[in-house]
């Protein structure tokens, strides 16, 4: 009787410790399948390093003309003191990091089409969201490489370099931006037919959204409905925060940084509004993933 009643009390035990292994070994698989996807990603980047080279040169090209374009623009134009080169800076970081996330579908939009990705759906993986984990990493990698650079050329070029402190919040900032743009990128890559049109909707919203946005010129000076435009741009709301951080030393999370024709915004305040543009973008793709996925 004293067997039985050691047996009953073991038991549960031994259920939760093989349910919380099992859990494990699913988690350990998740990430072995991840960082095997990512690694054939970066596999191709490296055949291919043009696609790099291309998204760091680019935005570099756009540092240097736009900054000669206005290099002779009234003193004060900008704020006091104040050069072009510092105040594009933050937009072309910005525009950089959305441009590759608007991107990222076309490897998985590639994948459809030459068929990998139906090998990948029928094999024995342990979670089928690892192939959207794996180009979420290696975008997000990309993107901080490149902002690296544009943050490097940016201070020869004159625009500053802020401190510690100052380049952790870019971090976050362009982390939060690109998240929800890729995850978009890639809704879009299992949504649409074939990589035409994915590259047509690539086309459409890439420049509109940077004039739509403060990275060439400051809510004053456009016009008042573009004003509103703007100020519903998610990538105004990752502008501004960094141009804040470039061009003040002693900014804090209650920093006002942002000045809409609505309210003012401080840094914690853009950022839970970035949190919340990743969350949207997330929620509404969850049940698109489900049905290709299922």
């Amino acid at each position: 009787m004293v067997t039985g009643k050691i047996e009953t009390i073991l038991a549960p035990i031994s259920t939760i410790t093989q349910e919380s292994e099992a859990q494990n070994n699913a988690w350990g698989d998740f990430l072995q399948e991840t960082l095997a996807l990512t690694k054939r990603l970066f596999i191709q980047l490296q055949r291919r390093p043009s696609t790099l080279m291309a998204g760091v040169i680019q935005p570099f090209m756009w540092l240097v003309l736009f900054g000669a374009l206005f290099a002779k623009a009234p003193q004060g134009l900008f704020g006091n003191d104040l050069s072009y080169a510092k105040f594009l800076a933050p937009g072309v970081i910005v525009f950089t990091a959305f441009s590759g996330a608007l991107n990222a579908g076309l490897p998985v939009m590639f994948d459809r089409e030459f068929g990998f990705l139906n090998r990948l759906l029928v094999a024995p993986l342990a979670s089928r969201y690892s192939i959207v984990a794996a180009s979420t990493i290696y975008i997000i990698t990309l993107a901080f490489i490149q902002t690296a650079v544009i943050v490097g050329a940016s201070a020869f070029l004159g625009a500053g370099l802020p401190g510690i402190a100052g380049l952790s919040a870019i971090a976050l900032i362009v982390f939060l931006i690109v998240l929800g743009v890729t995850a978009l990128s890639l809704g879009l890559a299992f949504a649409l037919p074939g990589h035409i049109e994915l590259i047509a909707v690539i086309f459409v919203t890439n420049l509109p959204l940077l004039f739509a946005s403060t990275a060439l010129a400051p809510l004053t000076f456009m016009a008042d409905w573009l004003q509103v435009i703007a100020s519903l741009n998610p990538l105004t709301y990752a502008i501004e925060p960094i141009r804040y951080v470039y061009l003040n030393g002693d900014w804090g999370i209650n920093s006002i940084v942002m000045n809409t024709p609505w309210l003012d915004l401080s840094f914690s305040s853009v950022i839970l509004v970035l949190l919340a543009f990743d969350a949207l973008i997330l929620l509404m793709i969850q049940p698109l993933l489900r049905r290709r996925f299922a």
